[in-house]
């Protein structure tokens, strides 16, 4: 009995809450003026086009990279290849 809660016998009675309606001011407010939505701005068709050219170039530069990086590793492992044969003989 010493840990549980005593709670009382009645729930306690919520409390009225009175909503009075604000009172009109006598000075003059201006509404804002409503906003404008700007659109975004849509780019060209020269501007899509520069976009997927410089794609394209940049793929194409990768791709030329990558196959001198694998034919130069295949070059320097023939010639490691002929010369330590070279040396055994």
């Amino acid at each position: 009995m010493l840990l549980r809660p005593q709670l009382p016998s009645t729930p306690p009675l919520p409390t009225p809450t009175v909503h009075q309606p604000a009172a009109p001011c006598a000075c003059q407010h201006q509404a804002p003026a409503p906003r404008s939505r700007s659109a975004l701005p849509i780019p060209g068709t020269g501007a899509i086009a520069a976009v997927l050219v410089g794609g394209v170039v940049a793929t194409a530069l990768l791709a030329a990279v990558a196959v001198t990086a694998v034919s130069v590793a295949v070059a320097a492992v023939v010639l490691r290849s002929l010369l330590t044969s070279q040396r055994h003989r």
